[in-house]
Formats: structure tokens, C-alpha cells, sequence
């Protein structure tokens, strides 16, 4: 016993401090899931913790299993018209976008690691994929207000684009073991994007069905109905896996169905899941750092730094304007979106296959993508709010106002009008996850059993109901003193 309570304080203490450090880093614009990686890097065999780490196999399955809770509560968090408003961009980007970047990537790793044309590509397809960690995480914590277009192309991007990558890098690795030709490698990225597709939302619609009726039952359980939905995630991810799916992919659909067609029974396991997004992070971040060796990427620097360049400046800005100015975003917007490629977990988990595949020289392609992602988290995402401003894509509800509304008695609205406009007529911020209507936010807001939400001095006060949505609203302005 004495030897788990020192590896539970050593392990409790880690994590508790990689959290506070996340927090305050994030204060002065640093990406939080950096911190983690940092962690782990301090404690392993290089740094002052000097733990010796090699299990790779174990690192792919935490991994797996944590990208699957992370990329459920992104699909939770998705609204249905979020994700209609970013589904066509977001497809290009996902898998043509993914090929492109694969592409030139691959081909400046072959020049610069000196390696065949299938090792470089193979290399490339591994850092392809922006990844749902990084970005739904930079988001959410930019300080930004995004146009709604650019945002849900972003987040519904980053939820899409595994199955390409992953099939990428399979039918790579195959190719260099000769084990399947390009007959083999179509159908199995056929069979990545179909199956996954199919089994995420025949199992969303399911699960929809379930929970709206359990809800109905015993509407105030959001704890259990988490646990609920986190149990039915893995077993989606296992599902479309023994198929042959892409689990990555089915998980996020299926995250996305259940809150499309059971809002309100899902709204309530939203926070708990939550939470578990952010310990699965933690865990996976924190094991990936063990398991790299810094000196190795010191070995490395400058073969890394010229494939980082090429991917951040070069190839991720190439595949969004070849993907996004047919749909007409501005020339600022598509810079913006290219800035935005985040890696994080799922690169430096690809990373692993071709180590578990025993393919020569994979481990040396690790560290090469640990770097890569290191970089991007270091670069991308620490400045994407200087970004976003400099290139003027931010959303400010308030520029178009001269003054502020003076409102005599009280207004009563109607709880489908969209918040952003609600927030723009009474010169008030909006909230740092914008719903789409008044109603919406109001119940995601208000705390059980409470009608009245006081937002920057404006209350806000339910007069009518209708079963869960919000129908009717009084608008009033705080009374302060004097």
C-alpha cells in the first residue's frame, strides 16, 4: 500500500500541477494542452523526473480511448446548425484538404530526412489532420468571438478529418511492408468513411430515442446520463473499429445526432462530460511526453524545423485556398483558417502505428511529429487571437452602436429571436459559448429552477414555457443605486 499511495501523490500531484500551470497559461495566451505535453517531457527519461517510459502499445490504447471521449463531447457540443453551416467547407478540408497537405509535407521530408518517397509521404499523412483536442481547446479559450462560418468550419473540420489521415497513413505503411496495393488502400478508406458514418448515426439516433425517454422520466440525472453517454461512445468507437470504420469519425457523428435529436435530455450530461474531456487530455498529453526523447528531437532540430515550416506557412495554407476560395470565403478568412491547422493527440498517435507496425526508422518519425505538434501548439495556437485581430475576422457585436439603449420598463421578446442580434441591441457582450437563440442560452444558463439571469446589467426573466424550450422573455435593466 505504501507503494500506491506514493505513486497516487506523485501521479495526484503532476496532474493537479499541470492544471493550475494550464490555467494561467492560458491567461497569458499560451495553449493549455502544451502544458501537459511540457509535463510529461520534465518527468521523463530526459528531464529531471528521469522516468524510463517505452510502452507504446499502452500509449495507443489510452490514446485511442481518450481521442474517442474528446471528440464525443466535441460532437455534443456541436449544434446541428453549427454543423450544417460547416459541413461542405469542413468536407473539402477533411479530405482533399488532408491529401494536399500530405502531399507537400511528404515532399520536403523526403528532401530534408532524406528518405524514399514513401517514408516522406508516410510522414506527411501522420501530421495531415488538424486535431480535435487542439482546436476545439483554443477555441473555447481564445477570448475571440469567431463569424460563425469560419468557427463551425474550424470545429467540424477537426472532428472530420481523421479517417483520411488514418487511411493515409495505413495504406503508407502497408505499402512499404508490401502487404496491399492501391485496390486494397481505397477500399479501406471506403470502408473507414462508410462504415463509421453508418454506425455513428444509426447508434446516435438510438441513443436519441433512449435518452429522451429515460429524460422524461427523471429529467434532472445530467450525472448519469453522462456516464450513459460515455459508456455508449466506447462502445461506438469499438463498433465501427471491428468493422473496419473509422471509430474517430463515428464517435463525433454520433455525438452530433444525439444532441441534434435529444437537446435537452443531452444538455444536462454536457458538463460532466466536460470534465471527463479534460481528464482524458490531461492523461493522454501527460503519457505522450513521457514517452518522447527530447535529445532525440535536439538530434532532429533541423530536419524538424523544415518540415514544421513547411507545414504551418506552406502546405496548410495551400490545401484551404485550394478547399475554401471556391466556396467564397474572403482572402482573410482563408488566411485565418489556414493560421488555424492545430495538431495535438492525433498526429503523435498516428505516429505510434507504423512503431507498432515495426516499419524502420518509425521511431525516429515520432519525435519528428512530436515536435511538429510542440511547434504548432507553440505558434498557431498561442497567437490565434493576435491573428484573428490582425487580420480582422473577429465578430464585434458592439462596433455598430453609437450609443448605448436606454430601455424604460421592460421588453418582452420571444425566446427564438438568435442571441447575437438580443446582444447587439442591448450593447451587451455575448456569452463565451454563444448559443443560438435567446432561449437556447437561457436554459443552458439559468440554474435549475431559477427564471431570472442578470447578464451586464440587463435581467433577463422567463414568463413562459413550453415543455423544455423558452417561449416568452422579460427583458428589464438592473436598477443600481444613484
Amino acid at each position: 500500500m505504501h507503494t500506491l499511495y506514493l505513486i497516487l501523490l506523485a501521479a495526484g500531484l503532476l496532474t493537479l500541477m499541470s492544471l493550475v500551470a494550464g490555467v494561467m497559461s492560458a491567461r497569458l495566451g499560451l495553449s493549455f494542452l502544451l502544458v501537459f505535453l511540457v509535463a510529461g517531457m520534465l518527468v521523463g527519461v530526459d528531464g529531471p523526473g528521469g522516468v524510463r517510459f517505452y510502452d507504446t502499445q499502452l500509449t495507443a490504447w489510452v490514446g485511442n480511448a481518450a481521442l474517442a471521449i474528446i471528440l464525443l463531447e466535441g460532437g455534443l457540443s456541436t449544434r446541428m446548425a453549427t454543423f450544417r453551416a460547416g459541413l461542405k467547407p469542413a468536407f473539402g478540408l477533411a479530405t482533399a484538404g488532408v491529401a494536399v497537405t500530405a502531399a507537400i509535407v511528404g515532399a520536403v521530408a523526403m528532401a530534408a530526412m532524406d528518405v524514399d518517397w514513401r517514408y516522406g509521404l508516410l510522414l506527411g499523412a501522420i501530421v495531415s489532420s488538424t486535431d480535435a483536442a487542439a482546436v476545439f481547446s483554443v477555441l473555447r479559450h481564445a477570448g475571440v468571438q469567431l463569424d460563425a462560418r469560419v468557427s463551425s468550419t474550424l470545429e467540424v473540420e477537426s472532428g472530420l478529418n481523421d479517417p483520411m489521415a488514418v487511411f493515409l497513413t495505413l495504406a503508407l505503411i502497408d505499402t512499404i511492408r508490401a502487404d496491399a496495393g492501391w485496390a486494397e488502400a481505397l477500399w479501406l478508406l471506403a470502408r473507414q468513411a462508410g462504415f463509421g458514418t453508418l454506425v455513428g448515426l444509426s447508434a446516435g439516433w438510438a441513443m436519441a430515442w433512449l435518452l429522451r425517454a429515460m429524460h422524461a422520466r427523471a429529467p434532472n440525472q445530467g450525472g448519469l446520463m453522462a456516464l450513459i453517454l460515455l459508456s455508449a461512445g466506447f462502445v461506438v468507437f469499438a463498433s465501427a473499429g471491428l468493422v473496419e470504420g473509422s471509430g474517430f469519425l463515428a464517435v463525433y457523428l454520433f455525438g452530433v445526432r444525439v444532441r441534434a435529436l435529444a437537446d435537452e435530455a443531452s444538455r444536462g450530461a454536457a458538463v460532466a462530460l466536460d470534465g471527463y474531456a479534460w481528464a482524458a487530455q490531461a492523461g493522454l498529453f501527460l503519457l505522450l511526453g513521457l514517452l518522447v526523447s527530447p535529445h532525440q528531437m535536439v538530434e532532429d532540430a533541423g530536419r524538424t524545423l523544415a518540415v514544421a515550416a513547411t507545414l504551418i506557412f506552406v502546405a496548410r495554407p495551400v490545401a484551404v485556398a485550394l478547399c475554401l476560395a471556391p466556396m467564397r470565403f474572403s482572402a482573410r478568412e482563408i488566411l485565418f483558417v489556414g493560421w488555424v491547422g492545430l495538431r495535438g493527440a492525433v498526429p503523435i498517435v498516428l505516429a505510434l502505428f507504423p512503431l507498432m507496425a515495426q516499419v524502420s526508422g518509425s521511431y525516429r518519425f515520432f519525435n519528428v511529429a512530436f515536435a511538429v505538434v510542440l511547434l504548432s501548439l507553440m505558434l498557431q495556437g498561442t497567437f490565434l487571437s493576435a491573428v484573428a485581430r490582425w487580420l480582422r475576422v473577429v465578430v464585434e457585436p458592439n462596433a455598430a452602436a453609437a450609443d448605448p439603449v436606454k430601455l424604460q420598463g421592460h421588453l418582452v421578446l420571444d425566446g427564438s429571436l438568435p442571441l447575437a442580434d438580443v446582444c447587439h441591441f442591448f450593447q451587451v457582450p455575448l456569452p463565451a459559448q454563444p448559443a443560438a437563440s435567446l432561449s437556447e442560452w437561457l436554459g443552458e444558463a439559468l440554474i435549475a429552477g431559477a427564471d431570472q439571469l442578470v447578464w451586464h446589467g440587463v435581467v433577463f426573466e422567463v414568463l413562459q414555457r413550453d415543455d423544455a424550450d423558452i417561449v416568452r422573455v422579460r427583458v428589464t435593466m438592473e436598477r443600481r443605486p444613484g
